[in-house]
């Protein structure tokens, strides 16, 4: 079975007409980088320090990443307020673009929609909190 991209599993629940398949196909594809992005998009504790819009940064190629989300998401902890305090915020916001560049443009897309709290298509707060009991704190 192949590995999904974050996007896809998103793309995936968003085309789910009912709460179980939706849930199923969390379950299917429980890994951190999905925790990670549905708890940045939705739990209000969470605080970005970096700005909100679109960052200035060049999608690489769908077919031609270097990386992937599912390795690069240990790096989110450096973009949340409070967390690796000393690191210069010049150099946070350098790792975010190279994270950014170096993942699949739609997964990439997924990680700024995050930094701008925008909840994924298709999911609400009943449908995380019934499949990752915990997860979301605020």
């Amino acid at each position: 079975m192949k590995v999904k991209y974050i996007f896809e599993i998103l793309e995936d629940i968003s085309k789910a007409k009912k709460k179980a398949d939706k849930i199923q196909i969390l379950k299917q594809n429980d890994t951190w980088a999905l925790k990670d992005v549905i708890r940045g998009s939705m739990d209000k504790t969470i605080k970005w320090v970096i700005p909100d819009g679109d960052p200035p940064y060049t999608p690489s190629e769908a077919h031609n990443h270097p990386t992937d989300l599912r390795r690069q998401n240990s790096k989110f902890k450096y973009f949340v307020e409070g967390m690796e305090k000393d690191t210069p915020q010049f150099k946070k916001e350098r790792m975010f673009l190279l994270m950014l560049e170096g993942i699949h443009p739609k997964d990439a897309q997924v990680v700024v929609n995050m930094i701008n709290k925008k909840t994924p298509k298709g999911l609400t707060r009943a449908i995380v909190e019934e499949t990752f009991p915990g997860l979301l704190q605020g």
